[in-house]
This record gives structure tokens, C-alpha cells and sequence, in this order.
């Protein structure tokens, strides 16, 4: 992995600085390239791109060397991206190394190439006009061809209530007429996106929810699967529990496990690709204070805020936060590190371009 901080390309501000503070700007868009990268080095540079959210190693001869590019288009609660890859192998981050817990849907386009994918007991392949639907939360590992595809970046808290029609087409290739519905939209959305302004992104994620939820049905196949759909469908449940008392001092595995009607042992096997339940807890609770601490309206302590959260020790909350998101409470007001709803912020331009796509996905959880 490379190591934070080390330079791989020029700053690249694509006409962002001119729009910073402008509703009617353009949306905010980045580009990364290998070609400016040392060859000895270009791999690196493009497996620290994606390190937030996936491991990739490299294949063929000369496994230091790959022909990548990369635009991102910030849609303040979505990320878009065009990518150019030459072929390598992919695969979800293990938990030790995950500490962001990152679990956003990524919904790949292909225009060019192909890739197959493992997830457990599944396997899965998708070429061009293919829309594939991954997530970032569970363990898979595939491989990808020489290729050129659009890919969509989507926070849990996008579907919020109609969430488990997606964890239900997990892990699957999107096929018929209203795969092709879907694929043709992302298509036209990455025509539109160079036209369109910071104003229109309230408009393009209330588009792009509702032409998702109308297209994506789960496949025959991946019905058949029934272990598969329950676990999602009990997952979904659980989470949505977590939120709901998600200031209640008593949550934890058992109380779960008594509203679920499940076992520990199986609680534990949903929740293990996020680093077990009490992790999953502490998370929210760490997404859900850093909501509060960024709102200009709340006047509250930010001891009261942890505490209404579980923390009875300021210094701990502190500590936690900090592992959590890379800065402390305070920062959140102080510096107005806030979470982001349907407007992007100028701090991506600031950024080395390789650590832009982890930034905006880090930015994206919270």
C-alpha cells in the first residue's frame, strides 16, 4: 500500500475553485490519471485510489504497471464515477483493515470489459450493458478484465426504509428489460452530468432513487437462493432496530437477538463483515452524534450529545470519534466538518487525486 501523503500527480482543480460557494456552478468533478504517474509506481497509485473500498492486486508481467482513469462527479449524498482500468484482481477489505466499515451498494456499469465475482456461495459474471450490484459491507473477491465502466456509489441512508429491496439483489447481475432501463439511465446521467449544476442535485437523487427502486427486482436465480434473501431481509431488520433505539443503554446482542427471534450465533454471522454488533453500534452512534455536532442549530454540549449516545466519559467519546472519522468533536464545529446532504463542499479540491475517491466514500457514511 502506499503510504499517505506521497505525491503521485498534479494538483488537477478541473474549473472546481471557480464554482466553490456557487449554486448555480457546475458540480464538482475530478480526474486521476497513471499516465502521470512513474511507471514503477502506477499500480500503487491505483490501488491507493480505491484502497477505502477495495484491495486490488495486480496480473499479468509487468505488475507494477496499469493504464488507469478516473472521474469523479461529487453529488453530495451519491458518488458517480467514469473508470478505465486495465485488467486486475478485486476483493472486499478484511475486517482488521477496515476502519471506516464502509458499506455503501456499489452498482457497476460496464461499457467495455467484463468481471466475475465470488461472494460466498454465489458467483456472478457481467459484461457490456451489464449493471452489477455489489456491497462494500460483505466479503467478496473477482476479477476484471481491460475495462470501461460507470459506477455509482450508494450510502445505505440513500433507501433508508426501502433498503431491503436492494439487499434483496445483492450480489447479482441486473438482466431484463428493466436492467436495461436502469443501465440506459446511467448511461444518459453521464452525458448530463457536464451540463448540470450544483442547484439540479437535489432533483438528480430524487430521479436516480426512484428509477432504481422501479428497476431493480431480484432475479428467478437469485430468488431460488433462499438463505441468501432471509439473511439480507434479517439484516435490514436489524439495523433498522439499531437506528430506531439506537439511544436506548440496554441495546446490545441480546436485546437483538429477543427482537429478532435468532440465535448469537447467527446475529454474529450477519453482523461479522462489519466487525461484529457492538461495532455496528458504536458506528452509528458515531455517525449519528457527528449529524448532531455538525448542525448549526444544536446548542447542546457536545458531553450531553455523547452521552445521550452511551458515553459516559468525555475522553473515551473523544478517542472514539477520532478512530471513527480522523479529527475530534470539536473539529466538526469548528472547522464545519459537517455531513453532507444534496450539496458537495470544495474540500475534495484540496486533495492529492488519489485520495479523493476514499475522502468522498468516508464523507458519504457519515
Amino acid at each position: 500500500m502506499v503510504a499517505p501523503g506521497r505525491s503521485f500527480a498534479p494538483e488537477n482543480q478541473d474549473g472546481f475553485l471557480a464554482s466553490v460557494g456557487q449554486h448555480d456552478g457546475p458540480i464538482p468533478h475530478f480526474e486521476f490519471s497513471t499516465d502521470d504517474v512513474a511507471r514503477a509506481d502506477q499500480f500503487d497509485a491505483w490501488r491507493h485510489n480505491f484502497a477505502t473500498m477495495l484491495d486490488l492486486t495486480p496480473t499479468g508481467n509487468s505488475p507494477e504497471v496499469i493504464d488507469g482513469r478516473q472521474v469523479i462527479w461529487d453529488l453530495g449524498c451519491l458518488a458517480f464515477t467514469s473508470i478505465s482500468t486495465g485488467a486486475l484482481n478485486f476483493a472486499s477489505l478484511p475486517n482488521h483493515v477496515r476502519r471506516d466499515t464502509l458499506d455503501h451498494w456499489m452498482m457497476t456499469l460496464f461499457l467495455d470489459g467484463a468481471a466475475s465475482t465470488v461472494a460466498g456461495s454465489r458467483a456472478f459474471d457481467g459484461g457490456v450493458g451489464a449493471v452489477q450490484l455489489h456491497s462494500l459491507g460483505q466479503p467478496f473477491d473477482g476479477h476484471v478484465t481491460d475495462s470501461h465502466m460507470l459506477m455509482l456509489l450508494i450510502p445505505r441512508d440513500f433507501f433508508q426504509e426501502h433498503s431491503g429491496a436492494l439487499s434483496l439483489a445483492e450480489f447479482s447481475t441486473l438482466g431484463g428489460g428493466m436492467g436495461c432501463l436502469l443501465a440506459d439511465y446511467i448511461v444518459g446521467l453521464a452525458k448530463r452530468l457536464p451540463t448540470l449544476t450544483v442547484a439540479d442535485l437535489p432533483g438528480v437523487a430524487a430521479a436516480t432513487r426512484a428509477m432504481i427502486l422501479a428497476c431493480i427486482a431480484p432475479s428467478p436465480d437469485h430468488l431460488d437462493e433462499a438463505r441468501a434473501p432471509v439473511s439480507n431481509m434479517l439484516l435490514e431488520r436489524a439495523r433498522q432496530y439499531i437506528n430506531a433505539n439506537l439511544y436506548n443503554p440496554n441495546l446490545d446482542n441480546d436485546m437483538l437477538c429477543r427482537a429478532l427471534g435468532i440465535s448469537r450465533t447467527r446475529l454474529y454471522r450477519l453482523f461479522e463483515p462489519s466487525g461484529g454488533v457492538m461495532r455496528y453500534i458504536l458506528h452509528r452512534r458515531l455517525v449519528d452524534a457527528h449529524s448532531k455536532l455538525a448542525d448549526p442549530t444544536e446548542t447542546r454540549r457536545i458531553f450531553e450529545i455523547a452521552e445521550q449516545r452511551g458515553f459516559n466519559d468525555g475522553a473515551e467519546f473523544s478517542r472514539a470519534f477520532r478512530r471513527e472519522f480522523g479529527y475530534s468533536p470539536s473539529e466538526v464545529r469548528t472547522r464545519g466538518l459537517g455531513a453532507i446532504p444534496a450539496r458537495p463542499v470544495a474540500d475534495l479540491a484540496s486533495l492529492e487525486p488519489v485520495e479523493r475517491l476514499g475522502h468522498l466514500l468516508r464523507r458519504l457514511q457519515s
